[in-house]
C-alpha cells in the first residue's frame, strides 16, 4: 500500500472511530474537544460533529467519495478552529488555548493534505490555490505552527513532562528538554522549508513513541483515569494526523510559490 493511501486509510479509521465514540458516549471526542459548557445547542453539536466524523471517515475509505470527504473534514475543522480555538486564545490560559489551537491545526493540516492530494481536475480548477503542491505546503505550514505550542507546553510544565518519562529511562528532566526542543526544531524546519518532510515525519514518530512508551503503560494500569484515556486518545489522533501530513507525495518539494 502506498504511503499516501495508507495515511488516507489510517485517518479514515481514526475519524470513523471518533464518530462512533461520539455518538455512543454523547461527548465531544479528542478531535473536537474542548467546547465551553453552556454553549447553546451544545448537545446537538456533539452529535453533529460525531456524524461528520463518521460520514467523512467512511467517505475516505470509498475512493469515489474520498475527495469530497477530505474537503468536508477540512471545512469542518477550519470552521471549528475559527469559532472555538481563536476564541480560546483570548480567554483560556496560554498553554490551554495554544495547545487546543495546535491540536486542531494538526487535524486541519491532515485534512488539507489529503484534499490537496486527492483533488480531481475539476477540484483543481475550482480550488487551485488549496490543492496540489501549493495546498500541501499550506497544510505543512499550519502543521509547523502547531508544533510551537506543543514544544512550549513541554517547557511550561517541565516537571510534569519529566514525570511522564518511563522509569527505566535515565535523565528524566533532560528528556523533557529534548522533546520540547524537538517540537520547536521541527516547527523551524517546517516553517522555513528546510528538510520539512523529515521534520514532519520525525515529529509524527516522536508522538507515536509518546503513545507507545508513555500512555500505553498508563492506560493499562488498574488506576487509569478518564483524563489518562483522553491523553492517550489525543496522542493517537495527533500521530495519525501527523502521519497523513508526512505521507503526502509532494511534501518534499512543495512550496507556496509552486
Amino acid at each position: 500500500m502506498r504511503p499516501t493511501r495508507a495515511a488516507q486509510v489510517a485517518f479514515a479509521l481514526l475519524m470513523i472511530g471518533l464518530g462512533v465514540q461520539g455518538l455512543v458516549i454523547a461527548k465531544f471526542t479528542t478531535a473536537w474537544a474542548p467546547v465551553p459548557v453552556g454553549v447553546p445547542g451544545r448537545a446537538l453539536l456533539v452529535y453533529l460533529v460525531a456524524a461528520v466524523s463518521l460520514a467523512c471517515g467512511l467517505g475516505l475509505l470509498w475512493q469515489p467519495a474520498a475527495v469530497r470527504a477530505a474537503r468536508g473534514l477540512l471545512i469542518a475543522f477550519v470552521i471549528w478552529f475559527l469559532v472555538w480555538r481563536v476564541r480560546a486564545l483570548f480567554i483560556a490560559s496560554l498553554v490551554e488555548g495554544t495547545w487546543s489551537a495546535g491540536a486542531t491545526l494538526v487535524m486541519i493540516a491532515a485534512s488539507w493534505t489529503l484534499f490537496a492530494a486527492l483533488a480531481t481536475g475539476s477540484d483543481r480548477e475550482k480550488f487551485g490555490f488549496v490543492t496540489g503542491a501549493r495546498g500541501t505546503r499550506i497544510a505543512q505550514v499550519l502543521y509547523g505552527i502547531a508544533m510551537i505550542p506543543f514544544g512550549y507546553a513541554h517547557f511550561a510544565f517541565l516537571r510534569h513532562t519529566a514525570d511522564l518519562v518511563p522509569a527505566w529511562l535515565p535523565w528524566h528532566l533532560g528528556w523533557a528538554y529534548v522533546t520540547g526542543g524537538a517540537f520547536i526544531a521541527a516547527a523551524i524546519g517546517i516553517l522555513f522549508n528546510f528538510q520539512a518532510r523529515l521534520a514532519v515525519t520525525l515529529s509524527a514518530a516522536m508522538m507515536g513513541v509518546f503513545g507507545l512508551f508513555v500512555w500505553v503503560p498508563v492506560v493499562l494500569k488498574p488506576t487509569v483515569t478518564a483524563g489518562d484515556w483522553g491523553e492517550f486518545a489525543s496522542t493517537v489522533a495527533l500521530t495519525v494526523a501527523a502521519f497523513a501530513v508526512a505521507a503526502s507525495p509532494s511534501t518534499a518539494k512543495s512550496s507556496l510559490t509552486a
